[in-house]
Parts: structure tokens; sequence; C-alpha cells
């Protein structure tokens, strides 16, 4: 595969993230979970939360892709398609969730993606150490914000719960994937950059 089919396809994967129905080949975490009683300000503030979640989601495959595009090393680049691949079912099980409860997606997206985009592009330019480094440290982060989405649910909203401690765990599982490739540690000043840049995002997608 030239370097130009792999912009291609990458291309294919932003279109379809930002403007195509998401599928899972799982079942979606709380398929066998009835509905939890949640007041109209409980309701909001789940899809708010999801909402994060989801544009979190589409900004992964945005790295993805980038990280792709810039990759000297063809296996990594495959694992970088597989993982967002299996990420993709996130994108379906967080906006299904919004749906249920009446929600929206960010209007944003097409911006984050855009931004996302261009930092998997650097990660990747940097060289494979650093792309999974910074692969790594992503998925590191996001569990945090994940773990604290699970203390801002409502008690008895299992539903959501399930979901967001099944993607806790696939993170993770991809986060040892890049460690195990050889990921770096990326030095400190960058990690702190980087959470800085996922506040601004999570911010402004709860409310837009």
């Amino acid at each position: 595969m030239t370097r130009f089919d792999t912009y291609i396809m990458e291309f294919d994967r932003g279109l379809r993230t930002l403007f195509a129905k998401p599928q899972s080949v799982r079942a979606h975490p709380d398929a066998m979970t009835e509905e939890a009683s949640l007041s109209e300000a409980e309701k909001k503030h789940v899809v708010s939360l999801m909402r994060v979640n989801h544009t979190g989601e589409v900004c992964a495959q945005a790295l993805y892709s980038g990280q792709v595009m810039t990759s000297r090393d063809e296996k990594i680049s495959l694992a970088l398609q597989q993982a967002a691949k299996e990420e993709t079912e996130h994108l379906a099980w967080c906006e299904a969730r919004i749906n249920a409860l009446g929600g929206r997606t960010s209007l944003l997206n097409p911006v984050f993606y855009a931004g996302a985009l261009s930092m998997g592009m650097l990660a990747g330019a940097l060289g494979d150490k650093w792309n999974l480094g910074f692969l790594a440290e992503t998925e590191k982060q996001v569990g945090e914000h994940l773990a604290s989405h699970l203390d801002a649910l409502p008690e008895n909203d299992v539903k959501t719960r399930q979901i967001i401690q099944q993607m806790q765990e696939d993170e993770a599982h991809h986060r040892e994937q890049a460690l195990e490739q050889g990921g770096a540690a990326l030095p400190a000043p960058f990690a702190w950059m980087m959470k800085k840049v996922s506040k601004v995002m999570t911010g402004t997608a709860y409310h837009v």
C-alpha cells in the first residue's frame, strides 16, 4: 500500500467518523439493562457527559488517523488502524446512549477532529517510539477522564455506567499494547500540555 492509499483510507475514515452512523460488532454493554428513572436535570447531565465522551472518541479516531499517516513502521500503522476500528464501537455506544436520552452530539466535532488530526500527524512524524508513547499517554488520560465521569453519574444510572466501564477496559488494553510495542514515556511538559488541551475540549463539548 502506498502512502497516497493510506491518505485516501484515512480521509474516508474521517468522513465516516463525522457523518456516518457508527456500528458496533460487540453487543452494547448496556443492552440487557433496564433504563433507570432519571429526572430531567439528571438526563441533561448524563447527556452532557456522554457528549464529552463521544467527542473524545471522535478525537481518538482523528489521532489514530494522523498517526497512521505519518508513521514510518507498517506494523505499527496496522496496529493503530486495528485500535481505531475497535474504538469505533465506543462512538456507537456513546451516540446510542445520547439518542436514548434525547440529546445530541457536539456541534464542534469537525473542529475537534481537525485539531486532533494535526496532533496525531505531529506525533507520528516524531518517530514511532514517540508515536506510541503519545498513544499510551492519551489512553492514560482518557482512562482518568472516564473515572471522573463514573463518579459524576447518578447512582442509579447503571446503563451509562456499564458503557463507561467497558470503555475504560478497552482504553487500558490499548495503552498496554502501545507500551509493549515500544512506546516511550512522554516528557512531562508535553503530557501537561495534552491535559490542558483536553480540558478545553471537555469543557466546551459538555455545553455545545
